[in-house]
Protein backbone atom coordinates (compact mmCIF):
# COMPACT_ATOMS: atom_id res chain seq x y z
CA UNK A 1 0.00 0.00 0.00
CA UNK A 2 1.29 3.51 -1.11
CA UNK A 3 0.17 6.76 -0.10
CA UNK A 4 0.87 10.45 -2.03
CA UNK A 5 -0.44 13.33 0.14
CA UNK A 6 -0.27 16.56 -1.40
CA UNK A 7 -0.32 20.14 -0.18
CA UNK A 8 -0.12 23.48 -1.26
CA UNK A 9 -2.84 24.37 -3.83
CA UNK A 10 -5.30 27.45 -3.32
CA UNK A 11 -6.47 30.67 -5.11
CA UNK A 12 -3.93 33.27 -6.37
CA UNK A 13 -3.47 35.97 -9.14
CA UNK A 14 -2.25 36.32 -12.49
CA UNK A 15 1.45 36.64 -12.32
CA UNK A 16 1.65 34.91 -8.60
CA UNK A 17 3.61 31.76 -7.18
CA UNK A 18 2.17 28.85 -5.97
CA UNK A 19 4.16 25.64 -4.17
CA UNK A 20 3.21 22.48 -4.58
CA UNK A 21 4.05 19.31 -2.43
CA UNK A 22 3.72 15.74 -2.59
CA UNK A 23 5.13 12.99 -0.38
CA UNK A 24 4.57 9.46 -0.66
CA UNK A 25 4.29 6.58 1.68
CA UNK A 26 4.00 3.14 2.63
CA UNK A 27 5.54 -0.27 1.04
CA UNK A 28 8.31 1.24 -0.76
CA UNK A 29 11.59 -0.26 -2.14
CA UNK A 30 12.10 2.52 -4.51
CA UNK A 31 10.59 5.30 -6.71
CA UNK A 32 11.53 5.21 -10.57
CA UNK A 33 9.73 8.86 -11.34
CA UNK A 34 7.62 11.14 -9.78
CA UNK A 35 5.29 14.18 -11.38
CA UNK A 36 2.87 15.93 -11.79
CA UNK A 37 -0.29 16.38 -13.99
CA UNK A 38 -3.25 18.72 -13.93
CA UNK A 39 -6.41 18.22 -15.54
CA UNK A 40 -8.74 21.19 -16.33
CA UNK A 41 -12.57 21.70 -16.88
CA UNK A 42 -13.20 19.75 -20.40
CA UNK A 43 -9.66 18.17 -20.58
CA UNK A 44 -8.38 15.47 -20.64
CA UNK A 45 -5.80 15.06 -18.05
CA UNK A 46 -1.82 16.49 -19.21
CA UNK A 47 1.70 15.53 -18.05
CA UNK A 48 2.96 18.99 -16.30
CA UNK A 49 6.51 17.77 -15.08
CA UNK A 50 8.09 14.91 -14.59
CA UNK A 51 11.44 14.18 -12.26
CA UNK A 52 13.41 10.69 -12.53
CA UNK A 53 15.40 9.09 -9.43
CA UNK A 54 18.24 10.25 -11.25
CA UNK A 55 16.99 14.12 -11.47
CA UNK A 56 16.51 13.87 -15.25
CA UNK A 57 13.48 16.47 -15.95
CA UNK A 58 10.75 16.76 -18.51
CA UNK A 59 8.59 19.62 -18.54
CA UNK A 60 5.06 20.23 -20.91
CA UNK A 61 6.06 23.05 -23.47
CA UNK A 62 3.24 25.68 -21.67
CA UNK A 63 5.10 25.94 -18.59
CA UNK A 64 8.93 25.69 -19.53
CA UNK A 65 10.56 28.40 -17.82
CA UNK A 66 7.60 29.29 -15.77
CA UNK A 67 7.37 25.50 -13.60
CA UNK A 68 9.99 23.69 -11.96
CA UNK A 69 10.22 20.55 -10.38
CA UNK A 70 12.67 19.26 -7.63
CA UNK A 71 12.13 15.92 -5.93
CA UNK A 72 14.29 14.49 -2.31
CA UNK A 73 15.10 11.15 -3.13
CA UNK A 74 15.74 10.19 0.54
CA UNK A 75 12.46 11.52 1.62
CA UNK A 76 10.43 10.54 -1.00
CA UNK A 77 8.94 13.53 -1.85
CA UNK A 78 8.61 15.91 -5.08
CA UNK A 79 7.44 19.59 -5.26
CA UNK A 80 6.42 21.60 -7.97
CA UNK A 81 7.17 25.75 -8.14
CA UNK A 82 4.98 27.67 -10.01
CA UNK A 83 5.51 31.22 -11.27
CA UNK A 84 4.07 33.81 -13.50
CA UNK A 85 0.90 31.77 -12.85
CA UNK A 86 -1.73 32.25 -15.93
CA UNK A 87 -5.31 31.65 -16.35
CA UNK A 88 -5.33 28.94 -17.89
CA UNK A 89 -2.75 27.16 -15.55
CA UNK A 90 -6.19 26.40 -13.48
CA UNK A 91 -6.76 22.95 -13.08
CA UNK A 92 -6.89 20.30 -10.79
CA UNK A 93 -3.23 18.69 -10.20
CA UNK A 94 -2.04 15.26 -9.39
CA UNK A 95 0.96 13.94 -8.01
CA UNK A 96 2.11 10.66 -9.69
CA UNK A 97 4.66 8.36 -8.58
CA UNK A 98 5.91 5.15 -10.54
CA UNK A 99 7.05 2.94 -7.76
CA UNK A 100 8.37 -0.16 -6.99
CA UNK A 101 7.02 -2.12 -3.69
CA UNK A 102 9.44 -4.92 -4.01
CA UNK A 103 11.73 -5.60 -6.60
CA UNK A 104 10.65 -6.30 -10.50
CA UNK A 105 7.14 -5.06 -10.02
CA UNK A 106 6.46 -1.17 -11.12
CA UNK A 107 3.13 0.45 -10.07
CA UNK A 108 1.93 3.97 -10.52
CA UNK A 109 0.25 5.84 -8.04
CA UNK A 110 -1.83 8.74 -7.87
CA UNK A 111 -2.56 11.29 -5.05
CA UNK A 112 -6.06 13.11 -4.22
CA UNK A 113 -5.66 15.83 -6.06
CA UNK A 114 -5.58 19.50 -5.06
CA UNK A 115 -7.65 22.69 -6.77
CA UNK A 116 -5.49 25.54 -8.16
CA UNK A 117 -6.99 28.57 -9.52
CA UNK A 118 -5.69 31.53 -10.99
CA UNK A 119 -8.45 34.36 -11.35
CA UNK A 120 -8.11 37.98 -10.32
Amino acid sequence: QVQLVESGGGLVQPGGSLRLSCAASGSIFSINSMGWYRQAPGKQRELVAVITSGGSTNYADSVKGRFTISRDNAKNTVALQMNSLKPEDTAVYYCNALVRPRPGISTAYWGQGTQVTVSS
